[in-house]
């Protein structure tokens, strides 16, 4: 029972951190979104900033993967403007996951299953 509330407890929206969210796309390369503060009302929240949010796609061979990231920009303009740096910085953060997953994937020992019985001994 405990780990049912725990569970429901997960799923509680913060009343205080809510956004009302508008999309721009040129339907073609991506989506910037801009996300207005509100208050639990659905009125402006003026004491909190827009953020701008871009997303986009690669072709992988194993179909589209999505890429989003904040752009640091005041208005809907300027986050166009700074659209391509903030997809290739995201890009470039995913590469690195990538590399590390990776990395860390040749380091693990393969340790044998222990349930595995060996004829012999």
């Amino acid at each position: 029972m405990a780990d049912e509330q725990q569970n429901m407890e997960e799923f509680k929206i913060d009343r205080t951190n809510l956004y009302v969210e508008e999309s721009f796309t040129d339907l073609k390369i991506g989506t910037v979104k801009r996300l207005k503060p509100v208050k639990s009302d659905g009125s402006e929240d003026k004491s909190r900033k827009p953020m701008f949010v871009g997303h986009t796609s690669i072709m992988t061979p194993d179909g589209p993967l999505p890429i989003q990231n904040v752009i640091d920009a005041k208005e809907l303009a300027q986050a166009i403007k700074k659209f391509p740096e903030a997809m290739q910085a995201a890009m470039d953060r995913l590469i690195e996951e990538v590399k590390k997953y990776q990395e860390q994937q040749k380091s693990e020992i393969q340790r044998p299953d222990s349930n595995i019985i060996i004829p012999g001994r």
